[in-house]
């Protein structure tokens, strides 16, 4: 048996001269427990956060969303594109029409996003699982119907009765300037048929209206302004999307999910590391008792010192047995809280303990958590660290200074 790590081992679980140091040495594990424990319950808070905003997204943006690099809309008659429609892994090749409207819903009006799509529009995304009220149903036989978001729905007071239509604005395509406002803009009538809730962002945002619909709205003529795709499940999405990038060249930008709303997925990762930070600067500052509890220990076994020294043990040796006794509080304390923070995770993806919200809307009821074993690696690696950090101090200068000066 390594000698140094037995002596350690007893020095931990025997009882102290002084009970304080007992007391010390239990708060210190305790402190780094629960550290360890905050620290991986909220990195995984994180991870479910992030899962949640993926599938919520997921309900609107596609896999891969395709657009013009300058500009607004290109000529959907490219030849290229039948190319890229012919690709393996592509299960739906639909083209979009998205561009801006002033609503008008009685006396209520608003700014929206019109997103012209097509019949396949449902399928690549799950926005019919995301509906509050109604249905999505984009055509009634030759009638065109929208589907609103709920922002925009709650804004307008809208209802979704037949009787009174949305009434959408848009500037007309003109080269010359018109000063008569009813010359220059263009107006639709269209009902409503469900509204849907996603993220907040898009559901005060968008309203999703059939393509030919757009089409007449804005008086393009095989112009749109973006091609969205479905790739097929287990297809290796990154490498089709590079390879989608070399056929179209730089005149066009193809985009996954994460690049189509990079920021909100950036802001997620930041205050996930910057709640690790923080945490971490927690277990710094619980790391302290065991600066204190070690600086106590190394008073309290000063007769042990000099009999161990007495029977040929080295500086060297003696520095490693306190060194060892702060690891084993920290790595003590890091199990524990691995454990405890691993059990309240699941227990809240088993039973959902914590509510997110109550409102009917909401996609999930209780708190999203995700288990990464990463996470618990990293937090392992960083309360060692820690832990060593704290230990080396008073090994390094009390049993030099203090003790083996005055034995």
């Amino acid at each position: 048996m390594y000698f140094p790590l037995y002596i350690a081992k007893r020095y931990l679980i025997s009882k102290k001269s002084t009970n304080i140091i007992n007391i010390i040495s239990a708060v210190s594990v305790a402190g780094i427990s629960i550290t360890t424990i905050s620290l991986i319950v909220i990195l995984s808070v994180f991870n479910g956060l992030e899962d949640l905003i993926k599938s919520m997204f997921s309900a609107f943006d596609p896999d891969l969303k395709i657009t013009i690099a300058e500009g607004k809309t290109f000529d959907s008659e490219n030849a290229v594109f039948e190319k890229i429609k012919k690709m393996e892994g592509i299960v739906h090749f639909s083209e979009i029409i998205e561009g801006n409207a002033l609503l008008k819903y009685g006396d209520k009006e608003e700014f929206a996003s019109i997103k012209g799509v097509g019949n396949q529009f449902s399928e690549m995304t799950g926005i019919d699982s995301m509906m509050i009220d109604g249905k999505f149903l984009l055509k009634h036989g030759e009638n065109s119907l929208a589907v609103v978001g709920y922002g925009i729905a709650r804004k307008l007071s809208l209802g979704l009765s037949f009787t009174n239509p949305i009434v959408v604005y848009v500037p007309k395509r003109s080269k010359t300037p018109r000063l008569n406002l009813n010359d220059a803009t263009k107006k639709s009538y269209i009902f409503p048929s469900g509204i849907f809730s996603i993220q907040q962002e898009i559901d005060s945002k968008y309203i999703v209206v059939p393509i030919e619909f757009a089409e007449n709205l804005y008086d393009y003529k095989n112009e749109i302004t973006g091609i969205e795709l479905k790739i097929e499940s287990g297809i290796d999405k990154d490498l089709l999307q590079k390879r989608i990038e070399e056929i179209l060249g730089d005149k066009f930008v193809v985009k996954n999910r994460y690049q189509q709303q990079e920021l909100i997925y950036k802001t997620i990762k930041s205050e996930k590391l910057m709640a690790f930070v923080i945490l971490t600067f927690i277990l710094l500052i619980a790391s302290f008792n065991v600066v204190g509890s070690l600086t106590m220990l190394v008073i309290d076994k000063k007769h042990d010192i000099a009999t161990l020294r007495n029977l040929g043990a080295n500086l060297k040796t003696i520095k490693r047995i306190f060194l060892l006794e702060g690891w084993l509080i920290s790595i003590l304390g890091a199990i524990f809280g691995l454990f405890l923070g691993g059990v309240i995770c699941y227990i809240q993806i088993k039973f959902g303990l914590i509510e997110l919200y109550s409102g009917e809307s909401m996609i999930t009821h209780a708190y999203p958590v995700k288990i990464i074993f990463q996470d618990f690696t990293y937090t392992f690696i960083t309360v060692v660290a820690i832990g060593f950090m704290a230990a080396w101090y008073p090994v390094r200068y009390i049993t030099r200074r203090y003790l083996f000066e005055k034995l």
